[in-house]
C-alpha cells in the first residue's frame, strides 16, 4: 500500500512480527540517548562507535598505554546495561577524580584489552558482566586520529582542538587515512532495517565513523531506512554559525549523497522565558551571566562535551526547502528537554521516529 507524505511516496512497512535491528551510528554523549531510544522501540540495537576521542581520561589511556579509545565505547555499553542502577553498572561509570579523573570503565576496558590482546574481547566481557541488551562495535580497531580544515582555510589535528577550534569545520579526515574497518560492525550494518546517524557532534562524533573504508559501502548494500538526527545545539568550535541545511550538506559531502532517506530537525516552538530558551539565544555581552548559570546546571555528561557557548542550529522554511532538494523527507519538531538544552527528549524522538519508520518508503540507494 503506497501513500503519500509532502510530495513524497512511500510504502506502507507491514507489521513486525520479530524485533527488527537498528545500528545507531556515532559516538560521544549523543550515541547513549539514540541507544536507548531505539531500545525502548522495541529494536534490537546495535552501536558503531566512532574511535578518535582523544580527550580527558581517554586520551591520556591513549597516550600513555597506546590504547584505541575506550570512552565512547564505555559510555555505549552502560547505555545497553539491563539494569543500570545495579552497583556494577554504576561503579563501571564511577570517575576517579583523585587519579586524572579516569572512569573504571576506561580503566577495566584497557586492563582487559591488555590481559587478552584483544580489544573488542575486552568489550564482550564488559558486556557480559553488565548484562548488556545489545551489541557495541568499534568502526575500526586501528589507533586512528581525526583532522580537519576550518572553513577559513586553518588545518587542525586531533579530535579534541577539532572541537574547541576557533571556527565551524569544512572537512575532515583519518590519519592513518584507509584503516581497516572491524568486521563485525559492517556485517551490522548491512542487516540493519534502520540506520540512525547521530544525535552528536558532527564531525568528531558522526562523520569520523563515515571516514573508515567499508562503512559507506556497507550502507550502500543494506536496504536500511537511513535517519540523520541533525544537532539541536551549535556547539562553539566545530560547527559554530552552520544552519541546519549546512550540517545536512556535510554529512553528504563526507560520503553519504544520495544514502539519506530522512533528516529530522529540531525547532523549539515554546516561547518561553526558561533556561533552556535563554541558553539557545546567540550569546551577548549581557547574556553572558545567564550562560555561566546553564554552564553550571549541565549534568556531568554534558560537561564532558562542552565547548563553550551555545545556541540553536538555525532552522527556518528556506533551510528545509534546501534540504528537500537532496532528501526525501524532511521533519522538523520540537525534541527539547527542560534544562538540558543539548539533549533530544527519548520519548519525543521516538515518537517521531515511529511515525516516519511505519510508513517506510524504499531506500534511496
Amino acid at each position: 500500500m503506497s501513500i503519500s507524505i509532502g510530495g513524497k511516496h512511500f510504502l506502507q512497512r507491514e507489521p513486525a512480527t520479530a524485533p527488527k535491528l537498528a545500528v545507531s551510528i556515532g559516538g560521544g554523549t549523543g550515541q547513549p540517548n539514540a541507544i536507548k531510544t531505539l531500545h525502548a522501540m522495541g529494536y534490537n540495537v546495535c552501536a558503531v562507535v566512532s574511535m578518535v576521542d582523544n580527550g580527558g581520561s581517554t586520551g591520556i589511556l591513549r597516550e600513555r598505554a597506546g590504547m584505541v579509545p575506550p570512552g565512547d565505547v564505555r559510555k555505549c555499553l552502560s547505555a545497553m546495561a539491563k539494569d543500570p542502577d545495579s552497583a556494577f553498572a554504576k561503579s563501571f561509570e564511577h570517575r576517579f577524580s583523585y587519579a586524572d579523573n579516569h572512569t573504571l570503565g576506561n580503566l577495566m576496558l584497557t586492563a582487559l584489552t591488555e590481559e587478552t590482546g584483544s580489544f573488542a574481547e575486552a568489550i564482550a566481557i564488559c558486556g557480559q558482566h553488565l548484562d548488556v541488551y545489545g551489541r557495541v562495535y568499534p568502526s575500526t580497531l586501528e589507533n586512528v586520529n581525526l583532522s580537519g580544515v576550518t572553513i577559513d582555510g586553518m588545518e587542525v589535528e586531533g579530535q579534541v582542538n577539532l572541537g574547541e577550534g576557533p571556527s565551524a569545520l569544512e572537512r575532515v579526515w583519518l590519519t592513518p587515512k584507509y584503516p581497516e574497518p572491524y568486521g563485525p560492525a559492517l556485517e551490522a550494518i548491512e542487516k540493519a532495517d534502520v540506520i540512525l546517524l547521530g544525535p552528536g557532534s558532527l564531525f568528531t562524533s558522526v562523520i569520523p565513523n563515515l571516514l573508515v573504508p567499508g562503512i559507506i559501502e556497507a550502507i550502500k548494500r543494506s536496504s536500511a531506512q537511513v535517519i540523520f538526527v541533525c544537532s539541536m545545539a551549535d556547539m562553539q568550535g566545530e560547527t559554530w554559525g552552520l544552519s541546519a541545511d549546512e550540517h545536512v550538506e556535510a554529512l553528504l559531502s563526507h560520503g553519504m549523497r544520495g544514502l539519506v532517506d530522512v533528516v529530522l530537525l529540531h525547532k523549539n516552538q515554546v516561547q518561553g522565558v526558561g533556561l533552556a530558551t535563554r541558553s539557545f539565544r546567540a550569546l551577548t555581552g549581557e547574556e553572558i551571566d545567564a550562560h555561566k548559570h546553564m554552564e553550571q546546571s549541565l549534568k556531568a555528561e554534558e560537561k564532558d562535551g562542552f565547548k563553550g557557548f551555545i545556541r540553536p542550529v538555525n532552522v527556518n522554511e528556506e533551510i528545509v526547502e534546501k534540504i528537500f532538494q537532496e532528501v526525501p523527507l524532511v521533519l522538523v519538531r520540537d525534541f527539547s528537554v527542560p534544562e538540558r538544552p543539548t539533549w533530544h527528549n527519548q520519548k519525543k524522538l521516538a515518537d517521531v521516529l515511529k511515525g516516519v519508520i511505519q510508513p517506510c518508503h524504499l531506500p534511496q540507494k
